[in-house]
């Protein structure tokens, strides 16, 4: 896994081979970045990323001079690897080991960004609930977006706030903003 810009641009970061993951590929990390580079100042932006696994998508904001990120996983490795790797790299990445659905609905932190990455495995059900919890609970900033990587097959065009959705590969990037 490669940090695609920024500060630490070219830098290799290497997870533990047994961390419960399937990391975003590098070309669809790189095309996601350049649409929220039309959208966004990275360094006025706040992110939250859901299923977080490797970190590599806080990895991605912080070296690009996002100062606000927490990054959110249950799997205790994955936790322990991203906050030893944003301790390394000196990088504003909070923590959280909690399970998503629940993180969701406690937290009381809004964020231009959500970015979410459950795994494939999930059911529409399932999926349906990122989007739900995070608008009903004013999770979005009102110029926020929430990302939802998911495998092609998988539709979610019909979830109430959807937006759009990009293909990258065998990813789908489903897009969630609040209606104009």
């Amino acid at each position: 896994m490669r940090i695609i810009s920024g500060q630490f641009k070219g830098r290799r970061i290497t997870p533990p081979k047994k961390l419960p993951v399937r990391p975003t590929t590098d070309m669809a990390k790189e095309a996601i970045f350049n649409i929220l580079n039309n959208k966004f100042y990275f360094d006025e932006i706040s992110v939250l990323d859901l299923f977080a696994g490797t970190g590599s998508i806080s990895f991605e904001f912080a070296s690009r001079g996002t100062e606000h990120i927490t990054s959110v996983d249950e799997d205790f490795g994955c936790i322990q690897f991203i906050t030893k790797t944003a301790e390394e790299f000196d990088m504003p990445i909070a923590t959280v080991k909690s399970d998503v659905f629940k993180f969701l609905e406690t937290t009381k932190s809004k964020s231009d960004v959500i970015f979410a990455d459950p795994p494939y495995a999930f059911s529409l059900e399932e999926f349906s609930k990122i989007p739900e919890l995070v608008f009903q609970n004013g999770l979005l900033e009102d110029e926020g977006v929430l990302i939802v990587e998911h495998a092609e097959q998988m539709k979610l065009t019909q979830l109430p706030y959807f937006s759009y959705s990009k293909n990258y590969g065998s990813s789908m990037f489903s897009f969630f903003e609040k209606a104009e």
